[in-house]
């Protein structure tokens, strides 16, 4: 818990802000204060809803001077604690919904922190275009928030993370100055490039305002498939394959184990088995290209070889757009489905490709030791290495015991993780959750710096204080 906002700070920030600018209302806060899984909960003195960014530069300006925290906060789809305030001012960029600006030509669009993600698609399509950032959240999560968290979701395989698709920003730094970065170059070799820090920086380098963002081709041509493997391992050698018979097409590569499907099965209404019979593993495989008809005629080929040679034990061609959704709905509810099933360990991380497999066995291995009858759901984008591995409590057991070993259970899976030389945050970043853990694998060079830098821009420390080092 940070130390109590006095007094006169409030009545500064209302002042700057004006009616219908902020909001200590209960009912206003709640949502805002309380994360997507509810293992999160805070609280605020005060929740900022500036208009504009000279009203961000206001409130920020406020906190600098009388050495106030402040937590700002996008759609509220983190999981990591980063967004939820202990005592802070909440700053939301709700109200930031412009979109300054969309050129086809240029391939570019210009939006403001609060557009949410789905709108950013819509933005895109009006121009003929398509953002190619997918996330389940995409009706809540920001482009605020998607910045400051370098977000990745199911296209990072051929487009990149967040990180890929941002040309410009415009941003408040912590002492209140309007930064305005945003250009729409492919190409500035003039130096450090400051977006660069403010991505991935979760809120501590400053508070992300706007953003130009890169526009790409829209695709005449996607395929959709869900195929049935044996193994992790059949899953790495697919995506191999469908690489090399795709020629780089491959848009997402995703997968599910049989007990994380059957979760979404059983806990999320008009959901329905894939495929004729039950299988062990699953991929979803989605292709795009600019040829008409070329990408289900290469997806039929890749798999009618794949099942010719063993590879893959069964698969289903989605025939339609209907088919399409719901076999993506499968992917994207496999977090939904676990939530009725009780406590869980979730980690997100990951690994060098060529690890995926020996990853997911080394870990089921030392958590199901540690805790005999858990049940493992190991899920994710494995063609860019990311697992969303979740420990659940064993069937039919308290939550208790369970939630005790959390930490002892996020030892072990982060140490396999580190000894293949992966990450403990794949794209969900650190947050309060895991800010102190990650100390234990950062290099201590690298912790300096970052450090040095942080000191530099913020040396008060009050832009989202327990976050990152």
């Amino acid at each position: 818990m940070t130390k109590p906002v006095p007094a006169d700070v409030l009545s500064r920030l209302k002042a700057v802000l004006g009616d219908g600018g902020w909001s200590q209302d209960p009912d206003r806060l709640e949502p805002k204060l309380v994360e997507w899984r509810g293992r999160w909960h805070g609280e605020t003195p005060l929740l900022c809803l500036p208009r504009s960014t000279a009203e961000v530069a206001a409130v920020i300006g406020v906190c600098a001077e009388s050495g106030t925290a402040v937590i700002p906060q996008g759609g509220n789809t983190g999981l990591v604690a980063g967004q939820i305030p202990r005592g802070e001012i909440l700053l939301s960029t709700e109200k930031l919904t412009a979109v300054r600006d969309v050129d086809a030509f240029d391939d570019v669009m210009v939006l403001e922190a609060g557009v949410t993600l789905a709108a950013a698609h819509d933005v895109a399509t009006s121009v003929g275009r398509r953002f190619p950032l997918s996330l389940a959240s995409e009706g809540s999560c920001t482009i605020g928030g998607l910045v400051s968290t370098n977000a990745g979701g199911t296209a990072v395989l051929r487009y990149g993370t967040m990180r890929d698709q941002v040309l410009g920003l415009e941003a408040v730094l912590p002492n209140g100055e309007i930064w305005n970065g945003l250009k729409r170059l492919r190409k500035d070799n003039t130096g450090y490039d400051l977006k660069q820090l403010l991505i991935g920086a979760e809120g501590t380098l400053g508070v992300v305002t706007a953003a130009s963002l890169k526009l790409h081709p829209r695709l005449a041509s996607r395929a959709v498939a869900i195929v049935a493997v044996a193994t992790p391992a059949d899953a790495i050698a697919l995506l191999a394959r469908a690489k090399d018979a795709t020629g780089g097409a491959v848009e997402a590569f995703e997968l599910m184990s049989r007990r994380g499907v059957a979760f979404a099965l059983n806990n999320i209404p008009a959901l329905r088995e894939p495929l004729a019979e039950v299988h062990p593993w699953y991929v979803l495989i989605e292709t795009a290209s600019g040829e008409p008809g070329a990408a289900e005629a290469g997806l039929e080929r890749l798999l009618a070889g794949a099942l010719e040679s063993g590879l893959i034990q069964d698969a289903a061609l989605a025939q339609s757009e209907t088919q399409m959704h719901a076999f993506w709905a499968l992917r994207e509810n496999q977090s939904a489905g676990q939530k009725p099933e009780g406590a869980a360990w979730k980690h997100d991380v990951s690994v060098p490709v060529s690890k995926v497999a020996v990853f997911i066995e080394r870990a089921t291995a030392a958590v199901e030791r540690l805790s005999p009858g858990v049940r493992v759901v190991a899920f994710g984008h494995v063609g860019d290495g990311n697992v969303h591995y979740d420990v659940l409590r064993a069937d039919g057991a308290p939550d208790g015991p369970h939630e005790a070993l959390r930490d002892a259970g996020a030892r072990i899976v982060h140490d396999i993780v580190a000894g293949l030389q992966g990450s403990i945050s794949a794209e969900h970043g650190l947050g309060a959750m895991k800010t102190v853990e990650a100390l234990r694998y950062k290099d201590p060079v690298e912790v300096a710096a970052l450090r040095a830098v942080r000191a530099a821009l913020d040396p008060q420390r009050i832009m989202n204080p327990r976050v990152l080092f």
